[in-house]
This record gives C-alpha cells, sequence and structure tokens, in this order.
C-alpha cells in the first residue's frame, strides 16, 4: 500500500511540474515581445536612415531585403532613381535602374542566375498587406510590362528583385499595386535631403524614350545597409524565374533567337 501511495505522489508531481512548465510556456510565448527588425542604413554625406520592416505583411520581400542587405549586396551602391515629392530608389548594382540580383548575392551555392519574388500586395492576391504608401514608407521596386500587353500583369506583379524606393510624399496610386514592407523611423530628414540633388534625364533618354527627369548628376551613395533581426532568422525567399522580355518579344514577332546568332 505504502509503495503504490508513493507512485501516486510522484505521478502527481510530475503532472504538476508538466502543467506548470506548459503554463510558463505559454505564458513566455504570449508575453515575449518579439520585435520587427531593424535595417540601419548608411549615406555617404548624408547620414543614417534606419527603418522598421514588417514580415507579417510582407514575409517573402522582408525576407529577400533582410538577406541581401546582411550579405553586404547594397553596400556601395547607389539611389539611382530620385523623383521629387514622390520617392528616392536604389538597390540596383548597375545603377541603370536595369539590374536586378543573382542567387549568388542570396546564398553561397547560387550562381549568376537573376530571380525575382512574389508581389505581396492587394492585387496580386495577399489581402493582409495594406500598408499605405504614405511618406517614408519603403516599398519594393518592380517592372510594367502592362504597357507592352495587358496579358502580361502577373509577370509584372512579380518582377522585383532587389531595388527598393522610400517615398517622400504620400501617392494612394500606389497602394494596392506594389509591396509595402517597412517604414522609416529614423532619419526621414535625410531621405529628404537626398530628394533635393541635383537630378537630370537619362544619357539614353532619346533613344529608350524615358524622358523622365529622376537621374542624379551625383548618385548618393549607400555606404552599408544591415538588418538586426533581434536573433529572428527569416530564411531565404521564395524566388521565382524573372520575366525575360527579350525572348518574350521574339516569339510575338515569330523570330528564333538562335537564327540571330547564326
Amino acid at each position: 500500500m505504502k509503495t503504490k501511495n508513493i507512485i501516486w505522489i510522484i505521478a502527481l508531481i510530475l503532472v504538476i511540474v508538466l502543467i506548470a512548465t506548459l503554463g510558463y510556456g505559454y505564458y513566455k510565448k504570449a508575453t515575449m515581445e518579439v520585435k520587427n527588425p531593424i535595417a540601419t542604413m548608411e549615406v555617404e554625406n548624408f547620414g543614417t536612415i534606419k527603418m522598421e520592416l514588417y514580415p507579417e505583411l510582407a514575409p517573402q520581400t522582408v525576407a529577400n531585403f533582410v538577406t541581401l542587405a546582411n550579405r553586404g549586396f547594397y553596400d556601395g551602391l547607389t539611389f539611382h532613381r530620385i523623383v521629387k515629392d514622390f520617392m528616392i530608389q536604389g538597390g540596383d548594382k548597375e545603377g541603370t535602374g536595369q539590374g536586378s540580383a543573382t542567387t549568388a548575392d542570396l546564398k553561397d551555392d547560387g550562381n549568376e542566375t537573376k530571380y525575382s519574388i512574389k508581389g505581396e500586395f492587394i492585387s496580386n492576391g495577399v489581402e493582409k498587406n495594406k500598408l499605405k504608401f504614405e511618406e517614408g514608407v519603403v516599398g519594393m521596386a518592380r517592372s510594367d510590362y502592362t504597357s507592352y500587353s495587358p496579358s502580361l500583369t502577373e509577370e509584372s506583379y512579380n518582377s522585383g528583385s532587389s531595388q527598393f524606393f522610400i517615398m517622400t510624399k504620400e501617392n494612394s496610386s500606389l497602394n494596392g499595386h506594389y509591396t509595402s514592407f517597412g517604414k522609416v523611423i529614423e532619419g526621414l530628414d535625410i531621405v529628404h535631403k537626398i530628394e533635393q540633388v541635383e537630378v537630370k534625364a537619362a544619357d539614353n533618354a532619346q533613344e529608350s524614350g524615358n524622358t523622365e527627369v529622376s537621374t542624379p548628376v551625383n548618385s548618393p551613395k549607400i555606404t552599408s545597409i544591415k538588418v538586426d533581426t533581434y536573433g529572428v532568422d527569416y530564411g531565404l525567399p521564395d524566388i521565382l524565374e524573372p520575366f525575360d522580355y527579350t525572348s518574350w518579344m521574339y516569339k510575338q514577332y515569330g523570330i528564333d533567337p538562335s537564327a540571330l546568332a547564326q
């Protein structure tokens, strides 16, 4: 009888310990503050800009930005497009607005193959991202191929890679059509200083038909971007094969690209 009682007491103690452990775990999870990642960007001769990123709204975009930033991709790049009362744009390693990242920029075993990521906004089926493009909001740049054909909507929506922009003024026309994934929390004055630099039309403006006066005469240089994730691993983004506009055009006109190389 004594042995039986001892067994029951031990079992009861184990149950109590288990309940206490589970209860503490749930309490810790419920009360633990999970901080959003903070990106610190240093811009040569201008200053420091800090941006809070929102993985709950745009997880793929944040994972992509965090990975590229902490692997040094943005270090030494520039703000290559600046439109006063609209936004400043950077993250293009070619500095022309045509560049993007490759899988080698994302991971050690990658290569020079370019990639894109899914656009995380309402028009592309991501209903939870309702962050509006107000002053200081950070967005993912993308291409718009619908001017060539209305059928290229999906290709346009999912064409983002490494280029990002920071709003200098509210623009509601972007809401729900571009990925918003962060906001400036310090250094908005620096953003506006960058906005004021002298700009010109692109060197190939007449050839390309783009007459927008938005190319900086002296492009502001991003010294570095580093993201503090507070110990959270956001992993790698799910990458997509980017749209090949040139091959698409050849197909429209029935041209065999291999024949041109002969």
